[in-house]
């Protein structure tokens, strides 16, 4: 259903790659990155999510699976960064596992954490393990306003989130330790310029809350799950859709971060992106087990009209924006 609508609301992405670079297929760069998406789990039922997570999703990677990823990081070299995200990663019983032993391994690992389960019981010591391991966060928080953020994911998140933020400052994170916020857009509209959002959410934070980030990632909101099903109710689909493909710019097509890296589901199907995971959009390669990085560069990256998320405005990825 969520492909039919993308198909029949805007023009055709591989139409529109063709006529900008010559090319109806989007090659693969150097494998960098592996993204493990350990599941819907999460603490939170946020409006805008595209995993669909919720605190009543069951769907878990299991010790198996997760075995199987830390197998592929030691016969991937070039593989420098692991990506843990999910639902709320750190809810999956082998996410502690999958930290110690990926750091081990050498690897940069990244948390993608939205900052309240730093307040679930049986997470009292989360903070302190993450910084044990030197584990990058990336948290989520809409915006510096109480108002907007509680609006995307549930009342009394950002006074929590507050919360959350001052107690990783004081282990460090903002300063030695990396600690990167992630903004997304409230309404139908692209994400903006991200050094000026930078700009706002530091002095803001800091003023109010005495709060210290590194980077501020700006993201596009993706047309797929509950996003996408806001659009449909309100009848705004084909516009949000045709202001996508209007902002179509082609210097973001060499940093799209399905080029570089790898995402891997929790039952361990392999896809370009946590984008196509969640459209059940597999990648060639079927299984984390069967990954190996000559394979994986040589494929052609799955493409559908989610991709003019990614691709419009300043583009947007797991990173922020991509161009200028």
């Amino acid at each position: 259903m969520q492909l039919k609508a993308l198909s029949d609301t805007a023009p055709d992405f591989t139409a529109r790659l063709a006529e900008i670079s010559g090319q109806r297929r989007l090659g693969a760069a150097e494998l960098q990155t592996l993204q493990i998406n350990v599941g819907k789990v999460c603490n939170q039922a946020c409006r805008h999510c595209h995993v669909d997570a919720s605190p009543m999703r069951s769907e878990s990677m299991n010790a198996e699976v997760a075995q199987l990823c830390l197998q592929a990081l030691a016969r991937l070299p070039g593989v420098d960064t692991v990506d843990i995200t999910g639902g709320a990663p750190e809810l999956n019983p082998n996410f502690r596992m999958l930290v110690r032993e990926s750091r081990a391994l050498g690897k940069l690992v990244i948390d993608r954490c939205n900052l309240t389960i730093l307040q679930e019981p049986g997470q009292e010591d989360l903070a302190e393990f993450l910084a044990s391991q030197q584990a990058e966060i990336v948290a989520s928080l809409p915006h510096f306003a109480a108002a907007r953020t509680d609006q995307q994911r549930g009342r009394g998140v950002f006074e929590r989130s507050i919360a959350a933020l001052r107690k990783l400052n004081e282990l460090g994170y903002g300063d030695q330790l990396r600690l990167n916020l992630v903004y997304n857009p409230s309404g139908l509209f692209l994400a903006g310029q991200q050094a000026q959002l930078e700009r706002e959410f530091r002095e803001r934070l800091a003023a109010d809350f005495g709060i210290r980030f590194h980077n501020l990632y700006c993201m596009n909101n993706m047309p797929i799950s509950r996003f996408l099903e806001s659009l449909l109710r309100a009848n705004k689909l084909e516009e949000y859709m045709s202001m996508l493909a209007g902002a179509f710019n082609p210097a973001t097509l060499d940093g799209l971060m399905c080029r570089r890296q790898v995402s891997v589901g929790y039952d361990g199907q392999l896809y370009d992106c946590d984008f196509n995971q969640m459209l059940e959009l597999p990648a060639a390669i079927g299984h984390i087990g069967d990954l190996n990085q000559a394979d994986w560069e040589a494929r052609s990256i799955v493409l559908h009209n989610h991709c003019f998320a990614c691709t419009a405005g300043s583009g947007s990825s797991c990173g922020g924006a991509l161009s200028a």
